[in-house]
């Protein structure tokens, strides 16, 4: 069952510890507005931006390089990445416009995320959804997600940074199932929903 709560609303004391709880005198009190998920014993935030965690995975487009072997990539408006390979190996170049998937490896000043094991992906489509429906998209053991791409034969890799990357199948079809997801993140029911959306048009 879902609760609807506003910043400083008590919360039950074994809800999961993040930055949307707050601690105070042994009880758990709600940072943001969103609703509170006794299933889960977690808050659903209704907004926000992505603040960027050492070993989130993200997808970005690589910007004109700079200097050999250092690469600047877009992850979203506020926060920047970074590449840098080695200058002793063979490491992995890139162009400009490039779509990587990498790892956060450290972040420094909060809009500066390092960037590790990147990697290029093919030709796809790209799309973006608010970071925090994220967690919903990808659903609890990546159910929802796996439901997405069984049903409509996509690929389809996600970015904590709210960029999503499809190729194959029927991708118009995944997009708009994900699109859904992203509306309706707040309901119960959600996965039935979405599964029984893709089986009557496949």
């Amino acid at each position: 069952m879902r609760q609807f709560v506003t910043p400083g609303e008590e919360l039950p004391n074994d809800t999961k510890r993040n930055e949307y709880v707050m601690v105070s005198n042994g009880k758990a009190y709600s940072n943001i507005l969103g609703f509170y998920d006794s299933d889960r014993k977690d808050i659903v935030p209704l907004e926000g931006l992505w603040k960027p965690r050492i070993g989130d995975s993200v997808i970005g487009v690589v910007e004109r390089p700079t200097k050999p072997g250092i690469y600047n990539v877009k992850l979203t408006e506020f926060v920047q990445g970074l590449i840098i390979t080695s200058k002793f190996d063979s490491g992995p170049s890139f162009e400009e416009n490039d779509v990587i998937e990498a790892t956060v490896a450290n972040v420094e000043r909060k809009r500066l995320a390092i960037l590790e094991r990147p990697r290029k992906l093919a030709v796809g489509q790209t799309i973006y959804v608010k970071p925090v429906r994220i967690p919903r998209i990808i659903g609890k053991s990546e159910t929802m997600v796996s439901q997405i791409s069984r049903l409509t034969g996509a690929r389809i890799i996600i970015g904590r940074n709210g960029i999503i990357w499809l190729n194959g199948g029927n991708v118009a079809l995944a997009i708009e199932a994900i699109k859904k997801v992203e509306r309706e993140a707040h309901t119960s029911g959600l996965t039935e929903k979405i599964k029984s959306m893709l089986e009557a048009e496949v």
